[in-house]
């Protein structure tokens, strides 16, 4: 992965000497190409079988790979045959050096981790109250559980019988209660183990790791072998690593182990160095420092002012009192190792995570102007690793990462989560949106015909209040065949509901065992599991008749996998609701992860801290300087306290930071070095890496600074700034002001759209012009609409039926009236219970109400519709109006409109923006209702129905009520005509525009159907969100 090489001019021979041989290549070497121009000195002029009969054991896979590139690369033309190169953390047993596999053959089987975690789980809940009714929970207590048993293992804990001992401590009652649980399940768990004839798997590979140390021991190889690259921090793996070194032809080879410290700073190496897990191996083998020699080519001394300067900055705190001195002294010294050691070394600051990924990739670009220049970015954190993956794509760029992308962001995790979410949450049409306009979905149809008679299904089924069932669906398909404005469907219309509703058998053929399996109760996990996958291959089952569509690629082969485990296992675990069988699956996708490889940069990488070790790039990019990042806290252990991991001989919690501290300073030795601190993340103040603090406390104690890179910053802000001068199609939009044909503007509008155009024109125009409706939303909140509606035709139905009520169940058939609305409009039962009071309360006020209104004998008309036409300037104007309610009392008319909302005001109902009752007494006046006659107006009532005390309130807005500027009933409705006929006229010129908003302080809602049309937040100088008056 480094174009770095290394000449060696004489031969060199690691086996030569006494054993143990021990040896160290330092932290600013790139310890791969080193180990690979060594073993290549040592073959020298031999055969290139020789290297065959060679092992290698080296941390992981990822290493073994790059040292045979490296050794490749490194050879040239000179034909070599490869040696066994082994990850020592992954030994298979199969394979050298455990072949033929001897070693291993009275150890069960391991258990595969997926029924590890459900049979712990099934231990749990039988030992936890709260386990046994939360699945789930068990499942939590299981990992903590598993993760406490693989420490132990590792660890070689050789009493687990210890645990009993500590329940009896003084401990807190917590600690206590853990200490007896993890008892039972230290007890209880190896049972369980031998009757499954299985073992754990960390308890396998130690003891395959123990023993082959012991046969070394016992029978040392005679072929060359190398165990390089590990700090042996597994008592077993360290045991395999000395005895590699005491072979006859074995030697160890450790990753920067600086010979140059102090004696005083080594001994004061604890758990949190960096050289803490190499001081523990040596003595373990008891090995002095001072016997490690120098890999070959490693003590060449380029760049070693780096190393030393970050070893000085990580030195152990107790050997730092003298810092002052050290520094004078490295400053007396010929070439300054501080100021040598910032040559290559960079530090740049952003202000938050997407600044940082922005920097992190113009940095990886601007390395790939260098003719094979490579780069690789080293980050703990998986999310700013896909972050900076996202930017890089700006340049067509992909990098070879090997985090991965988890399986629940790829398209077929998302389908998982979709089947998932449809048992885990009530029915819902956003979630059959989703699955029909899913790549994998066909439903054994082309792709065109699916996506036509999907797009009818949402238009005309799927949009609007949440439906409850697929009798929702079908009964809002129904709905949309039924007459509009009293006009029928056109044949076009319908054969478009019938095109959308034929998608319903093969959907419901698809989705129905699936959605029905939880209604009996809870489901074993893989009987759940099984019943999934089918519903996914009736799916997507494609015109051809495949099925096999959600299973293909690197995506699909990880989610089989998983499945097929959760089939294979899953009868480990207690039955799961929906719910918590959606939660599972919902973790497991988060967790499982997808390498998906492909056409990656050869010479861009990004790469994890653990993945780094050992990695070596030209110019090395570390992000993540941040407490909590990079080092991760020392983790919390549910069930052991610090004394108690201590009575176990548990490592301390912070073990882990001296193995991130080594990871850090073995990439911060590179030639070139890119340090990324982010001052914010998750919008919180940030706090720096403490090896960046100590690292800036160092330089800036010899009056330095860390070197930034003010052009790479600005360069990656200037990417996402605004432009200075944007194009026109992206300067802020003006006030939209359309100005139509006049023979195009609308000739006859209702009432209530008179008001809009008074308040809104742009609102006309886009509805009755351009011919626009708004789309109801996909599960769309009904609450506050849907209760206005209800309670409009509950009160009409009422009405209606009051000559044959009986009074004593007046009140009762209000509210069944009401409740039956709901919940034909898609109102979820949990939502109708509540509003069950308000039913009752309105119920009340209605039987008064009619009572009263009814006294006098007065004739009532309920939503009557009712046209007046006038004559206009350009051609005669015909104004509509739908009323709620019509009295005739001794021939005077009481025109009533309810709400649920509040009443307009008597100023805007005098100023004319609320001329709704006004208009509809002129009509009537005028003998627009059919059996009215001609009367005058005597009331204008808003009646505001609230449901709360009181139920409801009479507003009259008449005129000669009014405390301010009163007039008579019949001026308010003269003028009101008169103010139409004069927005007429005015929009009969030609230069009339239909501004938006022209009254936005009288605006009947905060936000209007056709704002984003307009466009309003662009030019709006308030944010205008006064709403009605």
């Amino acid at each position: 992965m480094t174009s770095t090489t290394s000449t060696l001019t004489s031969t060199f021979d690691p086996f030569s000497g006494s054993a143990p041989r021990w040896y160290a290549i330092p932290a600013h070497r790139p310890f791969l190409d080193d180990l690979a121009a060594g073993v290549l000195a040592w073959l020298g002029d031999q055969p290139p079988e020789t290297l065959s009969d060679a092992t290698l054991l080296l941390p992981n896979r990822r290493a073994a790979r790059a040292f045979t590139a490296a050794l490749s690369r490194l050879g040239g033309d000179r034909p070599v045959l490869l040696p066994q190169v082994r990850p020592l953390g992954d030994l298979e047993e199969d394979e050298a050096p455990f072949a033929p596999g001897e070693l291993g053959l009275d150890l069960p089987p391991a258990i595969s981790p997926l029924a590890r975690r459900f049979e712990m789980a099934r231990l749990v809940a039988a030992h936890d109250p709260r386990a046994a009714t939360s699945p789930l929970h068990a499942l939590e207590m299981a990992d903590a559980l598993g993760a406490f048993l693989d420490s132990c293992q590792i660890e070689e804990v050789p009493d687990l019988g210890l645990v009993a001992s500590l329940a009896g401590a003084d401990l807190a009652q917590h600690w206590l209660e853990s200490a007896a649980f993890l008892a039972i399940a230290v007890d209880r768990w190896p049972i369980r183990l031998a009757e499954l004839g299985l073992m754990d798997p960390a308890a396998r590979r130690t003891a395959l790791l123990r023993r082959l140390a012991e046969t070394w021991d016992a029978r040392p190889p005679t072929t060359p072998l190398i165990v390089a690259g590990s700090t042996g921090t597994a008592p077993a793996a360290a045991a395999v690593i000395g005895a590699a070194a005491r072979a006859p032809q074995g030697c160890v080879v450790l990753p920067g182990l600086d010979l140059d410290l102090s004696i005083d700073a080594w001994n004061a190496v604890d758990e949190q160095h960096p050289q803490g897990a190499l001081k523990r191996l040596l003595e373990r083998h008891d090995i002095a420092r001072e016997r490690v020699s120098v890999w070959a080519g490693s003590e060449i001394p380029s760049a070693s002012a780096r190393r030393r300067l970050i070893a000085e900055a990580l030195t152990p705190p107790k050997a730092t009192a003298d810092w002052r001195d050290t520094i004078d002294a490295m400053a007396r010294e010929p070439g300054d190792p501080i100021i040598e050691g910032l040559d290559g070394l960079t530090l740049i600051p952003a202000r938050a995570e997407e600044e940082a990924a922005a920097v992190a990739a113009v940095l990886m670009r601007e390395a790939l102007e260098t003719p094979g220049k490579t780069t690789a970015l080293v980050t703990p954190d998986p999310l700013f690793a896909r972050r900076v993956q996202a930017r890089l794509s700006r340049w067509g760029l992909e990098a070879d990462s090997s985090a991965g992308s988890p399986l629940s962001i790829t398209p077929v995790g998302v389908l998982l989560a979709l089947m998932a979410d449809l048992v885990g949450e009530p029915f819902s049409g956003a979630s059959l949106l989703a699955l029909l306009k899913h790549p994998v979905v066909h439903l054994g149809l082309d792709d065109r015909t699916l996506a036509r008679r999907a797009r009818m299904l949402e238009l005309l089924g799927l949009r609007g209040p949440r439906p409850a069932d697929w009798t929702a669906v079908q009964r809002q398909l129904d709905r949309a065949r039924l007459p509009r404005f009293e006009r029928p469907r056109t044949d076009a219309w319908l054969a478009q509901v019938d095109e959308g509703e034929s998608l319903l058998t093969p959907l419901r053929t698809a989705l129905d065992p699936w959605l029905d399996l939880f209604a009996a109760g809870p489901v074993t996990v893989d009987a759940a599991t099984t019943a999934m996958v089918q519903a996914i291959e009736r799916l997507s089952r494609d015109e051809t008749g495949a099925t096999d569509g959600a299973w293909r690629g690197a995506e699909g082969e990880a989610a089989a996998r998983m499945l097929s485990g959760l089939i294979a296992d899953g009868a480990g675990l207690q039955p799961l609701s929906g719910a918590d069988f959606a939660r599972l699956i919902s973790g497991m996708l988060a967790s499982e992860v997808v390498r998906t490889g492909g056409a990656a940069h050869p010479r861009l990488f990004i790469l994890g801290a653990i993945e780094a070790r050992l990695a070596r790039a030209d110019r090395m990019i570390l992000a993540g300087m941040e407490e909590g990042v990079w080092p991760r806290g020392a983790p919390i252990d549910p069930f052991l306290s610090r004394p108690m991991r201590k009575a176990l001989g548990l490592p301390p919690p912070e073990r882990r930071i001296g193995l991130s501290a080594h990871d850090f300073a073995q990439s911060a030795c590179a030639s070139e070095v890119i340090l990324l601190h982010t001052e914010r993340r998750g919008g919180q103040p940030s706090v720096k890496s403490r090896w960046l603090w100590r690292l800036e406390t160092l330089v800036g104690g010899a009056g330095r600074a860390l070197p930034g890179r003010a052009d790479i910053l600005a360069m990656a802000r200037a990417l996402d700034a605004a432009d200075s001068a944007p194009p026109p199609t992206l300067l802020p939009a003006p006030r939209p002001a359309p100005t139509p044909p006049v023979h195009l503007r609308p000739r006859r509008l209702s009432v209530t759209r008179i008001e809009e155009w008074v308040r809104d024109p742009y609102a006309t125009y886009a509805r009755f012009i351009l011919g626009l409706e708004a789309l109801a939303r996909p599960d769309e909140r009904v609450d506050a609409r849907l209760r206005g509606t209800a309670i409009h035709a509950a009160l009409e139905q009422f009405a209606e039926a009051w000559p044959t009520l009986d009074p004593a169940t007046a009140e009762a058939t209000f509210v069944d009236l009401y409740l039956d609305q709901l919940r034909d409009g898609g109102m979820p039962d949990a939502a109708l219970a509540r509003e069950v009071v308000l039913a009752r309360n309105v119920a009340g006020w209605a039987v008064g109400f009619e009572t009263q209104r009814r006294a006098d004998g007065a004739a009532i008309l309920i939503e009557q519709r009712g046209v007046m036409e006038f004559d206009a300037p350009r051609e005669p104007f015909r104004l509509s109006a739908r009323a709620d309610r019509l009295e005739l009392h001794d021939g005077r008319l009481t025109v009533m409109d309810f709400k649920t909302g509040a009443a307009p005001s008597w100023k805007q109902v005098h100023t004319g923006f609320s001329p709704q009752l006004s208009l509809t007494a002129a009509i009537a006046r005028s003998g627009g209702f059919p059996g009215l006659g001609t009367p005058e107006p005597e009331r204008l009532l808003y009646v505001t129905v609230t449901g709360r005390r009181p139920p409801a309130t009479e507003v009259d807005r008449s005129g000669d009520a009014q405390k301010k500027d009163p007039q008579p009933i019949s001026v308010t409705v003269d003028d009101a005509l008169a103010g139409l006929n004069r927005l007429i006229a005015t929009y009969e010129r030609a230069d009339q525009a239909y501004v938006s908003r022209a009254a936005p302080q009288y605006a009947q809602r905060a936000f209007s159907d056709y704002d984003h049309l307009a466009r309003v937040r662009e030019w709006s100088v308030a944010d205008e969100a006064e709403g009605p008056e």
